[in-house]
């Protein structure tokens, strides 16, 4: 397992860190806006991760985003690997960048831990609202609309997935089933109206048509700077 010093970045904090009452702000959002969440379903996720990242407005807990960095390698070659695990932003908080920007800050951080190593962010997605995050702060990842996911890169990500998720990852559709999903409740998972003209929801429903009964399209992309679009810079600025 990758060692990491303690953060410096605030709203990054180890998952041993947590207290009782930051546990239960965190459940207490996910399952507000999520279907199919029991808090042992819950429990059990937060428990295979090592870092949470959080935003809070006025002492109140609005978003978080739960990960495990761990040590892997394809075909000999070791790298590190970033897995996404529970994700919400309370609708309030849609308007700002303060998750973007400390999520981004926090995993520069933490592959900055073994900065020899390519670190790469593996994220399943249910919403086309994260899937649409990629688009904006990075440069290439996959599966992407107008460019084919390289052969290596498609092996990496199927290789990842299948390590973490097992059969309930299918390698053909590029999509996670998981045996009790979590799906979004009532306006998260409906579409605005003039967002499919957008090419990155168009596709991200294309590829993932049972999104709204919680299946979970697999995207990867490089956690680097140079992989940053100019969004993604303003963010470590």
């Amino acid at each position: 397992m990758t060692v990491i010093p303690p953060p410096p970045i605030n709203g990054l904090l180890p998952r041993a860190a947590l207290s009782a009452s930051q546990r239960d702000e965190m459940f207490g959002l996910l399952s507000h806006h999520f279907d199919g969440v029991t808090r042992e379903q819950f429990e059990h996720d937060l428990a295979e991760k090592n870092w949470i990242v959080e935003i809070r407005r006025e002492g109140r807990l609005a978003g978080f985003s739960t990960l495990l960095v761990c040590d892997a390698e394809l075909d000999g070659s070791p790298l590190t690997a970033i897995y996404s695990g529970d994700t919400i932003v309370a609708p309030e908080a849609w308007g700002s960048s303060a998750l973007a920007r400390t999520w981004i800050a926090s995993v520069n951080h933490l592959r900055a831990a073994s900065p020899q190593r390519p670190c790469y962010w593996l994220l399943l997605t249910s919403g086309f609202r994260t899937y649409r995050f990629l688009s904006v702060f990075w440069r290439n990842f996959f599966p992407h609309h107008a460019v084919p996911t390289p052969m290596r890169v498609q092996r990496l990500l199927n290789h990842l997935a299948k390590a973490r998720y097992g059969e309930w990852h299918d390698a053909r559709t590029g999509i996670v089933r998981f045996p009790r999903p979590q799906k979004l409740r009532g306006q998260l998972a409906d579409i605005p109206k003039g967002r499919v003209s957008d090419a990155h929801v168009a596709f991200f429903l294309a590829r993932n048509p049972g999104h709204s009964n919680g299946d979970e399209l697999v995207c990867i992309t490089e956690i680097s700077e140079h992989n940053l679009t100019a969004a993604g810079r303003r963010m470590l600025a």
